[in-house]
């Protein structure tokens, strides 16, 4: 396998400069596994609605020798929340925490005394000074191109922006779905990919087969940046985060309405996520779905994504003085 390298391989101690996003609940312990095996970075993602046992069950998974090195994505206004999950993530002892969505200061300094390194996912230049106030050791810039909860930037202006603003390590976050893609970041400066809706279709990943058909279905057009479904189910995310999801019937009947989703339109949420049935219930994912055509071992993902890569830097002809 070829790969760029950068500076994140010597400081996380992997070969690709490359980390899954902590989607939750699909990103969970067989696919940071898996992706710290194939030589990048693994993370998981700790969701807030799942029991203490359930999340134990996946950190398991990580345990079994040989322990791989790994991350754990955590969302501030979740710690705020339920202070006792910065507690299980560095009991599990991560070589890397990311806080994010929120301000990570109040938490900082107890991953930092763990020995544990910090990184942020930021939105805008405010969101990046904040994260560098805190002292994160690892800045993630993510665009609204990623799926899930975002910001309003694209991931190219944002990236240089954050690129000028700090010295240390920023990673490139959002519409990352090829070789091509990856290149270019890294051509931009950044010191490696976070990398999501490609792992949504990892055979590790926790995605149900309906949403799995639902993605592998969808093109770069049908994902939209929403509140809809956070109204649904009465999650507090700040305002400044909507969620990419991939467009269905729920979302066209709300998404264009102000305040509270009524309780019948709730109930009916509800049912539908327990049933799958996602042409109400919600899929997150980013504009890259237009790039995704099967499923694949998490291994075949990262090995394409570090080859096409590293191909597409090699094709560069050096610049010249004219």
């Amino acid at each position: 396998m070829l790969s760029p390298r950068t500076r994140l391989c010597d400081l996380l101690g992997i070969e690709v400069p490359l980390l899954n996003a902590p989607m939750t609940p699909q990103a969970g312990g067989a696919l940071a596994r898996a992706v710290a095996e194939a030589g990048a970075f693994g993370m998981l993602g700790f969701d807030e609605d799942e029991s203490d046992d359930e999340i134990a069950a996946q950190l398991a998974l990580l345990a079994v020798p040989p322990r791989p090195r790994f991350g754990i994505g955590l969302a501030a206004w979740v710690l705020d929340r339920s202070p006792h999950l910065l507690a299980t993530a560095i009991a599990a002892k991560p070589a890397l925490i990311s806080i994010s969505f929120g301000d990570p200061a109040p938490y900082a300094k107890r991953v930092r005394d763990a020995g544990i390194l910090l990184a942020s996912q930021v939105q805008s230049r405010a969101r990046a000074q904040q994260a560098l106030d805190a002292g994160v050791d690892i800045l993630v810039a993510q665009g609204t191109e990623a799926g899930g909860h975002t910001g309003a930037v694209g991931t190219l202006p944002l990236l240089q922006i954050v690129l000028d603003m700090t010295d240390r390590p920023v990673l490139a976050a959002g519409g990352i779905a090829s070789g091509r893609g990856y290149a270019a970041v890294i051509a931009a400066g950044a010191a490696g990919a976070w990398v999501g809706t490609p792992f949504l279709l990892a055979t590790e990943s926790r995605s149900t087969p309906q949403a799995r058909a639902r993605i592998l279905a969808a093109d770069e057009t049908q994902t939209v940046l929403t509140d809809v479904f956070d109204r649904a189910q009465r999650k507090p995310w700040p305002a400044e985060f909507r969620g990419r999801a991939l467009r269905n019937a729920f979302e066209s009947e709300w998404h264009d309405r102000a305040g509270e989703v009524d309780d019948a339109a709730r109930a009916r949420f509800a049912a539908a996520k327990a049933a799958r049935d996602l042409d109400v219930a919600h899929v997150y994912a980013g504009e890259s779905v237009g790039l995704l055509r099967a499923e694949r071992p998490a291994r075949d993902i990262v090995e394409t994504l570090a080859n096409d890569a590293a191909a597409c830097l090699r094709a560069v002809e050096v610049v010249e003085r004219v």
